[in-house]
């Protein structure tokens, strides 16, 4: 198989009835690439929904123009068209041709061209996408609009694998593997295929061979299993994230498949939580959206590469894909990098949630989203996310929903006068109170029993769970009684007594906050699987009032630069020696007090031993055991705090001193670390202003980014409070940083300015 990605397209954003036609003038059309988010492009604007970001929707059009000539198609050969993902309510053309439409914004889905093809009049391919995103309060989260995922063209020859046709399955840890394959003949001759498969590591280079055969009649479908045991397997897991590239060929001269696999088993216990390969494991994982603010959801491989890279030197070992199938290129970095992944599909069943649009739970609110495709499309959805997914090693269990039972939002139930759920003391007295003309909650036990049967369809290796919002009445109506692994959100003080109440079935905090005590609730119960916090990054909508245009529930920004509660993570998570300082009230990076001034003093550290001294005097520590950090008073003066953590192998230091005026740019160009292959042409600069003894500067300044020979995708400062259009060249740095993000390559070059201190100019030679 061959896979040609459409990257560039005419884009128009508004609706133009006649689009679709192949003869269409599409000239003075903007050209894009995609993936590509329009909502992003456009300023804030208060009028819109605050729960989407502040962000504009709209009818937008996509046209791309493929030449057939350059695909070199050979005669019997298939041509498949796939969708990553669009945003959202997609109606396809092609040719003229109207092929379907998908309402959802993140299920993956194709079309075979073979036919179409026949009837082209000329060179010229052309495909055609209407987009319609005009519900603008359509989620509780920012998701972006137009294509925002990647476009491709697939060619395979007459015998070939059906789409999602391999899966693979690790039976032990002797890396005894099954391997199924679907051969799909849409020649007009019976035939016995031979398929030579080769499982090449791409850590060590061992190769192991072995073959099967299937005979598949003319216009028919076949399965053929192998089981084969691996020599010497190199085991996947997060600590060792081992792949292997499976090559499967049809016979000589053959199409051949290509697809990077790791061999692992996981398994979830009642009484012991998570285990790989028989190892246990704890869960240390974070809840992620998809956007990454002034990039919008069309978030490049690379982008995508740093972030992860982030949150995994702070200790994080797993990802909750909130709350949605995510792009391609995130479930591969995960395999590649060491991330165990919970797979979510819906935060939605048939009925709409609250979606809030003036302001966090501010009344009333609007009822637009996914559940009015959930009916029909429901079945088709689920299914696409596990096919496209399973066979991941990173994927470990497959959500069927989050939060769906979220009291009175929409379903009820006569068990409860008094709610107790997220966010109820805010809520107006009659959203609070049992409500019979509100749809009964027994209903969601149904729906759950035909997801739960959908999953197992598709993949009856992996745990299906469900994140419980309100486990105190969906405990006793059914809901939770089928799941493989129960998760709780926020529901901690609930472990012990549900866990004797269900001794059968694992537990896992699927959505936690940041404190101390939540994390203890995993760390000293062993049944507990783990937990993922709420959440790893910034992310756009869930706002709770204009011009905050996000959620600054994350542990990174926006623009990917860590806060101080990231170390106070770090420090519980990771098992790298490290300390780090801050000062009260607000845990900041600040030495700048008033003399004598007495100030709290807050020690982030994970070593057996802390010092904190200011200039010759050491000042005593105590450890907060409710907040999870060391702390002292100091009285203030002029000398540089600092903090020195001991092990018995190394010492390691922090130091906070005073901070000046902004003397220089310091730019640095991310590049992505040797051994982790990226695709794309993103360039990241990291920008810091600094003082003139090299200290992040105490003020910020307006840095402007000039390319010449690429483009300017965005700064992002991470304030989310900074209603700047994200399309501006310049953006006001927050906390001394602002990262920018170009695409380019050998010809750019990127000249960095702000008021009163020097340019900065950067080139090829910054990046690989």
């Amino acid at each position: 198989m061959r896979t040609s990605p459409i990257r560039r397209w005419k884009f128009l954003l508004a609706d133009e009835p006649e689009a679709w036609a192949k003869g269409f003038d599409d000239e003075r059309w903007r050209t894009v690439v995609v993936p590509h988010d329009w909502s992003v492009e456009h300023p804030f604007d208060p009028s819109m929904s605050s729960g989407t970001g502040y962000l504009p929707g709209g009818v937008g059009w996509y046209r791309g123009h493929v030449s057939l000539a350059a695909l070199d198609l050979t005669p019997g050969q298939r041509l498949r068209l796939v969708f990553h993902g669009v945003y959202k309510n997609a109606d396809v053309w092609v040719n003229g041709y109207h092929l379907g439409a998908r309402p959802s914004g993140w299920a993956r889905f194709s079309f075979d061209l073979t036919e179409i093809l026949g009837y082209a009049p000329g060179d010229d391919l052309v495909v055609a996408v209407r987009v319609d995103r005009t519900e603008v309060s359509d989620s509780r989260w920012y998701n972006g609009a137009g294509l925002t995922r990647q476009v491709d063209l697939e060619i395979r020859e007459a015998v070939h694998l059906a789409e999602h046709g391999t899966t693979i399955e690790t039976i032990n840890t002797d890396a005894c593997v099954r391997l199924r394959q679907t051969v799909v003949n849409d020649g007009d001759r019976d035939t016995t295929v031979t398929i030579d498969h080769e499982l090449r590591s791409l850590t060590t280079d061992a190769v192991h061979r072995f073959a099967a055969e299937v005979a598949v009649p003319a216009g028919a479908t076949r399965t053929v299993e192998t089981v084969e045991r691996i020599a010497d397997p190199e085991l996947w897991s997060a600590d060792h994230p081992h792949r292997y590239r499976l090559t499967s060929t049809l016979g000589p001269g053959g199409d051949a498949y290509e697809l990077i696999v790791g061999l692992r088993t996981v398994r979830f216990d009642p009484d012991h939580g998570f285990f790989v390969n028989d190892e246990p494991q704890t869960l240390k994982g974070v809840c992620l959206h998809e956007d990454a603010g002034v990039l919008g959801t069309a978030v490049p491989a690379a982008v995508w590469a740093r972030r992860l890279l982030a949150l995994k030197a702070m200790g994080a070992n797993a990802v909750r894909m909130a709350h949605n199938p995510h792009s391609p290129e995130l479930y591969t970095l995960c395999d590649a990098l060491g991330f165990y992944v919970i797979d979510e599909a819906f935060d939605e069943w048939e009925n709409a949630k609250n979606k809030w649009w003036q302001g966090h739970n501010v009344y009333p609110p609007r009822h637009e989203g996914p559940a009015t495709s959930f009916p029909a499309w429901h079945a088709a959805d689920l299914t696409a996310m596990v096919e496209a997914h399973r066979h991941h090693p990173s994927v470990i269990a497959w959500s069927i929903g989050n939060e769906v039972d979220y009291p009175n939002d929409p379903y009820a139930s006569p068990l409860f006068a008094e709610m107790t759920g997220n966010n109820d003391a805010s809520k107006p007295a009659a959203e609070r109170v049992y409500d019979p003309a509100r749809p009964d909650m027994r209903r969601l036990t149904t729906i759950a029993a035909r997801l739960i049967e959908l999953v197992r369809a598709a993949d009856p290796t992996r745990a299906v769970t469900l994140a419980a919002a309100f486990p105190e009445l969906s405990s006793r109506t059914g809901l939770l009684e089928g799941l493989d692994l129960i998760g709780y959100n926020y529901k901690e003080q609930l472990y012990d007594a549900d866990h004797a109440r269900f001794p059968a079935q694992p537990l896992v905090g699927s959505e936690n906050g940041h404190s101390y005590e939540a994390w203890r609730h995993v760390a000293d119960k062993d049944y507990v699987a783990g937990q993922f916090l709420w959440t790893g990054i910034d992310y756009l909508g869930e706002a709770h009032g204009w011009p905050v245009h996000g959620s600054p529930a994350g542990l990174l920004t926006t623009a990917g630069f860590d806060k101080p509660a990231y170390h106070l993570r770090r420090s519980w998570w990771s098992d790298e020696p490290m300390v780090y300082l801050v000062t009260g009230p607000d845990l900041a990076r600040r030495w700048d007090h008033e003399p004598g001034q007495d100030v709290e003093v807050f020690c982030f550290a994970n070593t057996d031993e802390v010092v904190l001294t200011c200039g010759d005097e050491t000042f005593p520590l105590a450890f907060d055991d409710t907040a999870g950090w060391w702390r002292a008073t100091v009285p203030y003066r002029e000398e540089p705090l600092t903090l020195v953590g001991r092990t018995q192998e190394v010492s390691v230091l922090d130091a906070l001193g005073s901070r000046g005026k902004a003397a220089s740019i310091d730019a640095r160009v991310w590049n992505v670390p040797a051994g982790v292959v990226v695709a794309g042409d993103v360039i990241q600069i990291e920008v810091t202003l600094r003082d003139a003894d090299g200290n992040v500067a105490a003020d910020d300044r307006l840095v402007t980014a000039e390319v010449s020979g690429g483009d300017l995708l965005g700064l992002d400062n991470g304030d989310l409070g900074d209603p700047t259009p994200y399309p501006q060249p310049s953006r006001c740095t927050h906390d001394g940083r602002v990262i920018v993000y170009v695409r380019g390559g050998p010809s750019t070059v990127v000249t960095l300015s702000a008021p009163g201190v020097a340019d900065v100019r950067l080139d090829h030679s910054e990046w690989r």
